[in-house]
């Protein structure tokens, strides 16, 4: 049988954290890495709104939402029980508020807006996230879980932003968090650099 096909962008946060379950679920997979300016056509012909990442299984079924992806790659294997870990209200205000301002934080001139308000209002999810790991190592726990994985790579934009300025903030737990996920085999495993994908292109597999 053929492994599922992802369609992904290796930047992309979404992306990033349906390849994180993927990987912890030891899914293969054939990735095909896109660039956003010039998607292919077999991306739009399996979802047609054309954002990454898409997942085609081996029997056809389309997912197009990295939350799904990264819960079918779960329930199909789990060796580090993430799905115990997994704090849907977390993980939509991760995908709700903190999103909206990430956005117009990073990207002040698309949006036309105030940064420095932004920031301010990002920073407030960001104090949430420092209390969760007030006695535990994981926004879910002990040990790394779903949560985890779906709001880490949106952190790391955010840090990214300003690094100096995120250094100097009151979050000694996250920034810990961050930087220990950051420095993990797991993702170094999924943040690999890929050839942009075509028709004609060898085979690229993903981790797995």
């Amino acid at each position: 049988m053929a492994d599922p096909i992802l369609y992904s962008f290796r930047r992309c946060p979404y992306a990033m954290r349906a390849r994180l379950a993927l990987a912890a679920s030891r899914t293969r997979y054939a990735l095909r890495e896109v660039r956003l300016a010039n998607k292919p056509a077999a991306l739009l012909a399996a979802s047609p709104k054309g954002t990454v990442p898409v997942l085609q299984t081996a029997a056809g079924t389309v997912i197009d939402e990295s939350l799904a992806i990264m819960r079918w790659a779960l329930a199909a294997c789990d060796p580090e029980g993430w799905l115990a870990r997994d704090d849907a209200a977390l993980i939509a205000a991760n995908d709700g508020m903190f999103k909206h301002h990430l956005d117009r934080y990073k990207y002040p001139d698309r949006h036309g807006s105030d940064p420095g308000a932004h920031r301010a209002e990002g920073l407030r999810f960001l104090r949430d996230l420092e209390a969760r790991l007030t006695g535990a190592d994981q926004l879910g726990g002990a040990s790394r879980g779903l949560t985890d994985a779906a709001i880490l790579p949106f952190v790391r934009q955010f840090a990214a932003v300003d690094r100096p300025w995120f250094a100097a903030q009151s979050l000694a737990r996250l920034q810990a968090w961050l930087a220990h996920h950051l420095a993990s085999d797991l993702f170094a495993g999924i943040m690999q650099r890929a050839i942009p994908w075509s028709p004609d292109a060898p085979p690229s597999g993903g981790p797995g």
